[in-house]
C-alpha cells in the first residue's frame, strides 16, 4: 500500500513539473505578430515594427522561414512573428529584488558615469537625530546614489559605483541601518580622510583612462550637517575654472528648480551652483559635480531622505539633469 501511494505521488509530481516547465516554455516563446502591408518589403516591414533591419533581420528570417516567399519575401495576410527585443540587465549591488531590470532605452549609450557616495566604511559622515533614530549620511547618500545608478543604466549608460556595499542594495525603509562594511570597489576604505579621498579619486581617474574618449561624468553625493534650525536646498558644486562642470551642475539645478516650481510653487527654490576648491573636484580628471542634498540635522530636510519616494525623486531629478547635459554636449 505504501509503495503504491509513493508511486502515485511521484507520478503526480512529475506531471506537475512537466506542466510548470511547459507553461514557462510557452511563456518564453511567445511573440508579437504583425501582418505586412500590401507590397511592403522586409526592411520597411521591420522598420514599421520598430526593429532595426541590420540587427534583427537574421532573427526574423529564422523565426519565420517556413512562411516566407522566395528570397525571404513577405506573403500577403500572413501574421509574422517579431523578434523579442527586450534586454535585461543585472546588477547585484541594487539588491535581490532589484538586481535584474529591463533596459528602457539606449539614449545614454556610449556614456560613462562614475558615482561616488560620500564617506562610508569607518566614517559614517554627518549624523542626525530623528526621534530616537540616528540618521547616517553615508547610508542615505549611498541609497540615493544606487537609485541614480539604476536610472542611468536603465537608459544605456555604463555606471561605475566607486563606493559599494554588497549587503545593502536599494532600501525602501525610512530608517536605514548603519554599517561600516562599505568598500571602494572592493578595497578597504581608510579611516584617514586624505587617504580616503585619494583612494576614490584615483579609482575614478583609472576608470576614466580606461574609457576614453567616451562622454564621462563623475557625480559625488553628500548630505550636509549644519545647525538643526537651518534648512537648506540642494546645492551643486564644480571645480574652479571647470566650464563643463559648471554646465553639468547648472543642468541638474535647472531640473530641481523646475520640479520645485511645479510641485511646491509657493515654496521657492534657493539651491545654487558654485565652484569649490574641494579635493575630489580638483583631483578628479573627468568632469565632476558635487551634490549636497540637504541638512541631515534639520527636521524639514530630513523628509528629503527618510521617505523613499523622496530619495527616488532626488535620483530621478539628477538623472534628468545629467541627461540634459549629455544631449547638449552632443
Amino acid at each position: 500500500m505504501i509503495s503504491l501511494t509513493m508511486r502515485f505521488i511521484k507520478i503526480i509530481f512529475f506531471i506537475y513539473v512537466f506542466l510548470i516547465s511547459t507553461n514557462l516554455l510557452s511563456q518564453s516563446n511567445t511573440y508579437n505578430t504583425s501582418i505586412p502591408n500590401k507590397g511592403e518589403g522586409l526592411n520597411a516591414f521591420l522598420i514599421r515594427n520598430n526593429l532595426n533591419p541590420t540587427e534583427h533581420k537574421a532573427e526574423f528570417i529564422e523565426l519565420n522561414k517556413k512562411n516566407l516567399g522566395k528570397k525571404n519575401s513577405l506573403r500577403k495576410d500572413v501574421a509574422y512573428k517579431l523578434p523579442n527585443t527586450e534586454k535585461w540587465i543585472e546588477e547585484p549591488l541594487f539588491g535581490k529584488d532589484r538586481s535584474k531590470f529591463k533596459l528602457d532605452s539606449n539614449i545614454l549609450k556610449g556614456t560613462v558615469f562614475h558615482l561616488v557616495s560620500g564617506h562610508g566604511g569607518p566614517d559614517p559622515g554627518a549624523l542626525g537625530k530623528y526621534g530616537d533614530k540616528t540618521l547616517a549620511e553615508d547610508e542615505y547618500a549611498y541609497d540615493i546614489t544606487l537609485r541614480l545608478a539604476k536610472r542611468l543604466m536603465e537608459n544605456g549608460a555604463k555606471v561605475n559605483m566607486i563606493i559599494q556595499d554588497e549587503n545593502d542594495g536599494i532600501r525602501d525603509e525610512s530608517f536605514l541601518r548603519m554599517s561600516d562594511d562599505e568598500t571602494c570597489m572592493g578595497a578597504t576604505i581608510p579611516l584617514d580622510q586624505m587617504k580616503r579621498l585619494k583612494q576614490r579619486t584615483e579609482a575614478v581617474n583609472k576608470l576614466y583612462a580606461q574609457n576614453k574618449p567616451a562622454y564621462q561624468r563623475c557625480v559625488v553625493i553628500h548630505v550636509d550637517s549644519r545647525s538643526t534650525g537651518k534648512s537648506i536646498d540642494v546645492f551643486f558644486y564644480h571645480a574652479p575654472k571647470s566650464k563643463s562642470g559648471k554646465k553639468a551642475a547648472e543642468e541638474i539645478r535647472s531640473v530641481f528648480n523646475t520640479k520645485y516650481n511645479k510641485h511646491q510653487p509657493s515654496r521657492g527654490y534657493s539651491g545654487v551652483v558654485k565652484d569649490r576648491n574641494l579635493y575630489v573636484l580638483r583631483k578628479t580628471i573627468p568632469t565632476a559635480v558635487f551634490v549636497e542634498l540637504g541638512n541631515i540635522r534639520n527636521f524639514s530636510d530630513q523628509q528629503r531622505f527618510i521617505l523613499q519616494d523622496n530619495r527616488q525623486a532626488l535620483a530621478n531629478w539628477m538623472y534628468e539633469g545629467l541627461l540634459n547635459d549629455f544631449k547638449k554636449h552632443k
